[in-house]
C-alpha cells in the first residue's frame, strides 16, 4: 500500500468513480473534484502527488486550472478530453501538463502512465537533493555520467557503452543539431567513415528510450542535416 494521492477532476461523476476505483485497487489514495476550481481548492488543503484533469468542465475548465496550479504546483498533470483533434493536445501540453489521454480510454493503459510519471517525479526530486553537474534530466530521462546508468521514467535501462554516449552527447548539448559525421566523431574519436554505423545505433536506442520509436519524443530527426535533443 502507497501512501501518494491522485487527485482526479472530471465532472462525469461516472467517470470520474471509475478511475477512482481503478486507482484505490492499486492503492492510491483518491481525491476527486467536479471542476477546475474545486480541483485548485483540493489541491491548496492536500497534499497531492498526481492529478488527473478533464480539459471540458463547468465553472473552471481543465487548461485554466492547469494554468492556475502551475502557479505554485510541479506535480505531474495528465489531461483528459473527450476530443481527439490536435489542438486540445497541444494546448494541454503548451499550458503545462505532462501528458494526455483521449476518452474512452483502456484504464490499465491510464495506470501505466499514472505509474510512469509518478515513478519519473520523485526520480526528480531526488535529484534535487543531490547537485551534480554529471546528472543531467530531460523530460524522463535521467543519465549519470558518475554511475553509467540511464532512467527511463525512473526505471533503469541498459545500453551499451556506444549508446550511452550518444545519448550522453545530446543530452548535454539540448537543441544542437549533430550531423552524422560529427556524432560519429565525437561518439567513437575518429574520423567519420560510415554514417550508417551512427543511424544503427540512433535506432536501436530510440527502442529503448521512446514509448513510441516511429513517433519520438526524444531523439528527432531535422531533415537533411542531422538529430538533436530539445528540453523537455
Amino acid at each position: 500500500m502507497n501512501n501518494q494521492t491522485i487527485l482526479v477532476v472530471e465532472d462525469e461523476q461516472e467517470i470520474a468513480n471509475a478511475i477512482a476505483i481503478y486507482l484505490k485497487n492499486q492503492g492510491y489514495h483518491v481525491l476527486i473534484a467536479e471542476n477546475g476550481q474545486e480541483g485548485l481548492d483540493v489541491l491548496e488543503q492536500n497534499v497531492v502527488h498526481l492529478a488527473i484533469i478533464d480539459i471540458m468542465m463547468p465553472v473552471m475548465d481543465g487548461i485554466s486550472m492547469v494554468l492556475k496550479l502551475r502557479e505554485t504546483h510541479d506535480l505531474p498533470v495528465i489531461m483528459l478530453s473527450a476530443k481527439s483533434e490536435d489542438i486540445d493536445k497541444i494546448t494541454g501540453l503548451n499550458m503545462g501538463a505532462d501528458d494526455y489521454m483521449t476518452k474512452p480510454f483502456v484504464p490499465m493503459e491510464l495506470l501505466a502512465r499514472v505509474n510512469s510519471h509518478l515513478r519519473r517525479y520523485q526520480r526528480y526530486m531526488k535529484s534535487q537533493d543531490v547537485v551534480s553537474e554529471n546528472v543531467k534530466i530531460i523530460g524522463g530521462l535521467e543519465l549519470n555520467e558518475d554511475t553509467k546508468e540511464v532512467f527511463v521514467d525512473g526505471q533503469l535501462t541498459k545500453l551499451t557503452p556506444i549508446e550511452f554516449k550518444i545519448l550522453d552527447l545530446f543530452m548535454s548539448n539540448p537543441g544542437i543539431v549533430f550531423d552524422t559525421d560529427t556524432i560519429y566523431e565525437k561518439v567513437w574519436n575518429d574520423i567519420a567513415i560510415n554514417s550508417d554505423t551512427v543511424m544503427v545505433h540512433i535506432r536501436n536506442l530510440r527502442e529503448k528510450i521512446e514509448i513510441d520509436p516511429k513517433n519520438p519524443r526524444y531523439i528527432k530527426v531535422v531533415w537533411g542535416i542531422g538529430y538533436k535533443i530539445e528540453k523537455q
